[in-house]
């Protein structure tokens, strides 16, 4: 991939050289017409000449660079050869017309090529320059590369948000469309978490910052998607390796076609069967191949971006459309993750206010979805107390006091008095049973038509869960999922994915979506990690194969049609690359196609596998 500077001189001096290019090309063509004027054929050939060595300069001199670096056999090398020979043959207006149109193509196939790329480099225009920073004196424009973590900065109407951080006065409506493709106005408001890149449409905002600008969400996804083409998929690797043993084979038959037919038959013309050898390495040039396939990736991956979905490389892009099963997370992934407290059940001797105050005493200090929930209905500041032990997929440890789950009090030894097919907390202190808070989670509002949505795409879809056996077993049946496995641990569900992976075919590909807090080492052993909702964690960017930029699982069929479209794009572009060039080359060889011929049969296929590979950077709901 052609490396991007993002600078305004770079860009200045890319399209000076852009200019430049073209410019030459224009002369080189006005030159080349002018050839066909009634002048002596002396003037006509000189013409021809010079239009082919303006046009062709860079061609030629690229061909000797490479040979002498080792780099013998490409495109320019196909194209150097059969224009030269053509010359040598008195071939004047196809040699130069060999070089000027695959010139014309190969400038028509980088603005195509930049136009794809262009929609992953808007990415760079979302980091603002400069940052309002507040201080003791008012407003000052610094770098956001100099603000650190805990300093506050005032984001004005219009203006983008710089740093991801939390609002601590204003609030107001700010465009997201560009981070997570969603058109809607996202309300914020005193408290909450914003992320740099969003625009503030409303009201001023004061924030103060979490991260600093290396670690922001932004700059996160920007070194992600910088580094996307990277990770080729199995159609380009095979593309790659295909060129590389294509052309030294194609200058092969082309030297055996000039040199066997005048051995077997000795009255056919040494000059035809040059030409025709000459007329066979144009055809044979594979700049649709080489070009388009990779192309086209990059055009998916850019229309997955505008759609809100971070794809990290073109092998995820291709495992997305042969996904054999999906399995799904709960809590925050399917249901909304914000429970509600339901009930409370104290023990003989204690009240609910009892149970209730010591939870969220020992809640406070997590960070979990059941802590929120309590401490949100106990709405008072909890009781003090010292940090307790989390234990992944139990709950709290206090010396003898408990926060969690029945596992976590069977391993403990204490028998609970309450039970409930929701998800809930139980409490100990001091080794006595105080009481059990039942919680309740729901559906998201679109998880039922995603799921649907989905069932066809896929062969299997699964639900793993750390949450209670019943209540996982009722989403379950909501959603109309068969396979369920709940009351697992952190590392309990990555062994139940290896099962998992085993019955599978051989071959097939597993992808785990979750919500990318705690699920990062199950997102990183499946084949394909989809993280969903969590643009603001870094455990997700870093675990995740493809990130959703919002809580919509509804993107996860977005991202399998354009996975398969992009797929289906690729085929057609290598089916019609490898069949009109097989049907000139038969011709060729035979004498019933000329020079004009091949350059239709190499720029004109390669101009239009490139137009329909742009094809990939637009998906339809």
């Amino acid at each position: 991939m052609t490396h991007h500077c993002s600078t305004p001189q770079c860009k200045k001096e890319s399209s000076f050289s852009w200019k430049k290019e073209w410019g030459l090309l224009l002369i080189a063509l006005v030159i080349y017409t002018a050839g066909f004027l009634p002048f002596p054929s002396w003037i006509k050939n000189t013409l021809f000449l010079f239009s082919y060595l303006i046009a062709g300069g860079k061609v030629l001199r690229t061909s000797v660079l490479n040979f002498f670096h080792g780099k013998i056999f490409d495109e320019n090398l196909l194209m150097s050869i059969a224009s030269i020979g053509a010359f040598m043959i008195g071939e004047y207006p196809e040699g130069a017309a060999v070089m000027i149109f695959y010139q014309i193509g190969e400038h028509l196939q980088e603005s195509a090529t930049d136009k794809s790329r262009n929609r992953i480099r808007a990415l760079m225009d979302l980091r603002p320059d400069t940052i309002r920073i507040l201080t003791s004196s008012g407003e000052e424009i610094v770098s956001p590369q100099t603000i650190k973590i805990g300093q506050s900065f005032r984001v004005r109407p219009g203006e983008r948000i710089g740093l991801d951080g939390e609002v601590i006065n204003g609030s107001g409506f700010l465009d997201m469309s560009s981070l997570t493709g969603e058109s809607k106005p996202v309300s914020i408001h005193q408290g909450q978490t914003v992320m740099a890149g969003s625009i503030c449409l409303n009201n001023s905002l004061d924030i103060r910052a979490q991260k600093d600008y290396q670690n922001s969400t932004l700059s996160k996804i920007i070194e992600l998607t910088e580094h996307t083409a990277q990770k080729k998929s199995k159609a380009e690797s095979f593309i790659t390796r295909f060129a590389r043993i294509y052309t030294p084979t194609v200058v092969s038959m082309a030297i055996l076609i000039v040199l066997l037919p005048p051995l077997l038959f000795p009255a056919t013309s040494l000059k035809e069967w040059v030409y025709r050898a000459l007329i066979f390495l144009v055809i044979s040039c594979p700049c649709a191949l080489v070009l388009s396939v990779p192309l086209g990736f990059f055009g998916g991956i850019g229309g997955a971006a505008r759609r809100g979905i971070l794809i990290k490389g073109s092998t995820y892009l291709e495992q997305l459309a042969h996904i054999y099963m999906l399995v799904f997370d709960k809590t925050g992934t399917l249901t909304q993750g914000t429970f509600e407290v339901l009930s409370i059940h104290a023990a003989e001797g204690y009240s609910k206010e009892d149970v209730l105050s010591f939870a969220a005493s020992l809640e406070q200090f997590s960070n979990h979805p059941i802590a929120s929930a309590i401490l949100k209905h106990y709405e008072k500041i909890p009781p003090t107390s010292p940090t307790p032990t989390e234990i992944p997929g139990e709950g709290l440890q206090l010396d003898n006091c408990l926060a969690g789950n029945t596992r976590l009090l069977q391993r403990m030894g204490i028998k609970p008095l309450f039970n409930s097919p929701n998800t809930h907390v139980h409490l100990v202190k001091n080794s006595i049973y105080l009481g059990m808070i039942e919680l309740g989670d729901r559906l998201k509002p679109n998880t039922q038509t995603s799921i649907k949505q989905l069932q066809p795409l896929v062969h299997k879809i699964a639900l793993l869960s750390g949450d209670c056996h019943s209540q996982t077993q009722q989403i379950a049946q909501e959603l109309s999922i068969p396979l369920v496995y709940a009351d697992l641990l952190p590392a309990e569900k990555v062994e139940t994915l290896e099962k998992l992976i085993h019955k599978m075919p051989k071959g097939t590909i597993t992808a785990f979506v979750g919500d990318g807090i705690n699920d990062a080492p199950v997102l990183t052993r499946a084949d394909v990690g989809i993280a969903m909702g969590a643009l603001g964690s870094d455990a997700a960017i870093e675990a995740a194969d493809v990130v959703l930029m919002t809580d919509d699982i509804g993107k996860i069929v977005t991202a399998i049609e354009i996975s398969k479209k992009t797929l289906r794009i690729t085929k057609q572009n290598i089916l019609l690359a490898l069949g009109v060039k097989a049907a000139v080359l038969l011709l060729g060889i035979f004498g019933f196609a000329n020079m004009w011929g091949a350059v239709f049969a190499d720029v004109g296929v390669s101009l239009l596998a490139v137009l329909n590979s742009l094809r990939t950077l637009y998906h339809k709901k």
